[in-house]
């Protein structure tokens, strides 16, 4: 269960996140929709930890994020700019983040990189990669260590047809496995799919 209580956030006196309340339940695959600058993004941020708010809370199963934890403690996220390592293969990218947590295996992490679509046989950098297999990698990576909370801002990027049906499959079967999903997208297709509750956000507004 992730509670967000009355949050706000400005930044140079701009605000972008106003007063802000919305519970996330497990179970259930959630859309935020708005144009660019609404505040989708920065309200995936906040709830991941990544920013500090103003003013509010953000529980997170009964801790209360940057007061008990600093960060949800089983997350997986996709926001803006992946963090791949481009001199690095798919599989060694996700080997070396499976250091920190320790809870996904080697098949864990060729698992999640079959089911998006790629190879974890494939020797190429992710460097020479298309943006799409990128795409692709990037939700290999917010999958791969089975997370409890998935926050993704527009998953579905870049990313061909075929792709995106491969998409919707995973995060319909994260839903079915009990993980709380969050999704930023300017897609309507993606969010009439998926999405169990859509909100609309304007202006640091949730509708």
């Amino acid at each position: 269960m992730i509670e967000v209580k009355q949050i706000s956030k400005a930044i140079k006196g701009q605000p972008i996140l106003d007063r802000i309340s919305v519970n996330f339940e497990a179970g259930y695959i959630y859309g935020l929709r708005g144009k660019n600058g609404a505040g989708k993004t920065m309200l995936l941020r906040a709830i991941a930890g990544l920013i500090n708010i103003d003013t509010g809370k953000i529980i997170i199963n009964d801790q209360t994020l940057h007061d008990e934890i600093d960060f949800p403690p089983s997350l997986g996220i996709l926001i803006e700019n992946d963090n791949l390592l481009p001199e690095h293969t798919a599989m060694r990218n996700l080997q070396l983040l499976a250091r920190i947590k320790k809870v996904a295996s080697d098949t864990d992490i060729e698992t999640a990189i079959r089911r998006v679509g790629l190879d974890p046989a494939d020797q190429r950098i992710v460097k020479k990669f298309s943006l799409g297999m990128r795409q692709r990698l990037a939700i290999a990576q917010a999958i791969f260590e089975r997370p409890d909370l998935i926050l993704l801002d527009e998953p579905t990027n870049a990313i061909d047809t075929d792709g995106v049906e491969q998409v919707r499959e995973i995060l319909l079967a994260e839903k079915k496995r009990g993980a709380t999903i969050v999704i930023a997208s300017h897609s309507q297709e993606d969010l009439a799919v998926l999405a169990d509750v859509v909100y609309e956000m304007a202006e640091g507004h949730l509708q």
